[in-house]
């Protein structure tokens, strides 16, 4: 509520010195309409997360190989389609991409949610993730486009938080959806939203679009989603056939190889997909670099608890949820303290921190996470380190990498970060899928689940080491 107290009291504070009340009324709606839709894209990822154990059981027959799809195909075809949909956003208008955006992910939550089999599944979860990578950039651009320029930088810190918000709720809210009506309500929770966000944006939406923003090539678009997919694939299959297997270490290549394929076109192309040059920007370099070694953690973490709780503790999905939920509520409480203790000190230093209290958690789950039932020890105790790490990491290190971006380059850059962000959490899932593997005795899940917690402290030492390289300076 105090979000929404605070988008009330912004825009009445806004409306005597440059807008109408009528205005000011319509701003209030935008963000109210846009920050709902944005929020349930990524309340789906949650959801989904605590949702796989009862998809999995109604599709067993089926490899976990295969399963592991359901979550990374929405979270590559996000990320792929992110920053090109935000360009064609731009060129062909914001209320439109809104609104097909929203459309689309409405009517693909229907088709996930109605699927007869895992293939319906996955196809219909490769048409979610291209209804909100068409759906979350134009949300906020219309947020931008609503409120005065001053008016900003505060906006667009509470559209974040909504989406922060929705994290919190996700184990919850999905657990208590799954556990009392089933998997396929986890996707049926989407419809009463995309109707409110469909119906509400036709009615009070305004148009905004930049005619001079050029279309990227499709090429780009198939290269990037096709070497992320071939490197997935390779890290879920591994398990099955080896990680030094000839098909892992082809599979792998071949991703590589797509991968250097679409920097090599970005480099020529006229209708770029991603704007390279931004990338020799110091900040934006290392902030994403340390935006995706802690993203590929932070999933790898999430999903990999909520199996832990479900596969080797015995806990209901229910109980599950509730038990993690915890966690993404407390960094959205920490959040906002830490960007101002960031504007008192600096990002550098709270990132450092950040990835090293990650890596910490990741060693008490060695010491002390084990087939005895602990939860004030073993669960609690590492959900507030990585609560603090959450909240120290995410907020600062899109913030200092969006600081060095031009100014009419603020939107693509923005939209590149959340790509990075998704990538990362994709290649997470695929991890914490191979390291599992089909292990059904304890031991062998104890054994997956270590490798799962060595994991986050190499990323969490890792997005250290790359945050030691930002260079950041107190406003004077």
């Amino acid at each position: 509520m105090a979000i929404f107290d605070e988008i009330k009291t912004m825009t009445q504070e806004q409306a005597p010195a440059a807008v109408s009340s009528i205005d000011a009324r319509l701003s209030r709606l935008t963000l109210g309409i846009a920050g709902l839709a944005a929020m349930v894209t990524y309340l789906d990822t949650t959801i989904l997360f605590v949702a796989f154990p009862d998809i999995t059981n109604s599709f067993g027959s089926s490899p976990a190989s295969t399963l592991s799809w359901v979550l990374n195909a929405y979270t590559i075809i996000f990320a792929a389609l992110l920053v090109p949909a935000g360009k064609l956003a731009d060129r062909l208008g914001h209320r439109r991409a809104f609104l097909v955006g929203s459309a689309t992910f409405s009517m693909a939550s229907m088709g996930c949610g109605l699927a007869p089999n895992v293939e319906w599944l996955i196809v219909t979860r490769v048409l979610q993730g291209a209804g909100a990578a068409i759906l979350v950039p134009a949300s906020l651009a219309l947020v931008m486009a609503a409120f005065p320029r001053e008016k900003v930088p505060q906006v667009v810190a509470i559209w974040g938080a909504i989406g922060a918000l929705s994290a919190a709720l996700g184990p919850s809210l999905g657990s208590l959806v799954v556990d009392t009506l089933g998997w396929r309500w986890a996707f049926f929770l989407n419809l009463p939203i995309g109707l409110v966000t469909l119906v509400a944006g036709g009615r009070f939406l305004r148009e905004s679009r930049d005619p001079k923003v050029q279309i990227p090539s499709l090429m780009g678009i198939a290269l990037i989603a096709l070497a992320a997919g071939a490197m997935s694939y390779a890290l879920v299959e591994s398990d099955t056939v080896g990680w030094a297997s000839t098909q892992t270490i082809i599979v792998f290549a071949i991703g590589l190889v797509l991968l250097g394929a679409f920097v090599a076109h970005q480099r020529w192309t006229d209708a770029p997909t991603l704007d390279l040059e931004l990338f020799a920007l110091g900040n934006f370099r290392w902030g994403n670099l340390a935006m995706f070694s802690f993203s590929l953690a932070f999933s790898a973490m999430f999903f990999g608890l909520i199996l832990f709780l479900v596969n080797v503790w015995g806990w209901s999905i229910l109980k599950a949820g509730f038990a993690v939920a915890p966690g993404p509520a407390l960094a959205a409480i920490l959040a906002p303290r830490c960007g101002k203790l960031a504007g008192q000190i600096g990002q550098r230093p709270l990132v450092v921190l950040g990835g090293a209290v990650f890596a910490i958690s990741g060693l008490y789950r060695l010491a002390f996470l084990t087939a005895n039932v602990d939860y004030l020890i073993a669960i609690a105790v590492p959900l507030a380190l990585d609560a603090v790490a959450i909240a120290l990491v995410f907020p600062q290190v899109t913030s200092v990498a969006a600081q060095v971006l031009p100014a009419n380059r603020t939107g693509v850059g923005g939209a590149t970060t959340q790509a990075v962000r998704q990538f990362g959490g994709s290649f997470g899932v695929a991890l914490t899928i191979a390291f599992l593997g089909a292990a059904t005795e304890t031991a062998n899940l104890l054994a997956g689940f270590e490798r799962i917690w060595w994991l986050l402290v190499a990323g969490g030492v890792v997005t250290t080491l790359f945050a030691l390289r930002l260079r950041t300076r107190v406003a004077v």
